[in-house]
């Protein structure tokens, strides 16, 4: 069994700060890239950043400055760093991550999703 388990979402003020986690476990013999997605009701979802297995980053223009985004590959965990966040940052937060498990098929997995509110 391999699972993206995400965590460090919720409710916070317009100006703030929220700092993200996914955490990959399970057999795995190699992990890729990792990044974020979001989606806002009504909306589709959008690719927000992105770092490689070196530790390469890219980000949407909208949150560039805002965000950063790291990995620790010792713990198979990619954070995401939220800073002067704003009400349109308001969604559903999904890690997503390029794997190869030992016993389970090569291919991008997901994360169940963590809530980001951002009150004005």
């Amino acid at each position: 069994q391999v699972q993206l388990v995400e965590s460090g979402g919720g409710l916070v003020q317009a100006g703030g700060s929220l700092r993200l986690s996914c955490a990959a476990s399970g057999s795995i013999l190699s992990i890729n890239v990792m990044g974020w997605y979001r989606q806002a009701p009504g909306k589709q979802r959008e690719l927000v950043a992105t770092i490689t297995s070196g530790g390469t980053t890219n980000y949407v223009d909208s949150v560039k400055g805002r965000f950063t985004l790291s990995r620790d590959n010792a713990k198979s965990t990619v954070y995401l760093q939220m800073n002067s966040l704003k009400p349109e940052d308001t969604s559903v937060y999904y890690c997503a991550a390029d794997l190869v498990p030992r016993y389970s098929p090569t291919r991008k997995y997901w994360g169940q999703g963590t809530q980001v509110t951002v009150s004005s």
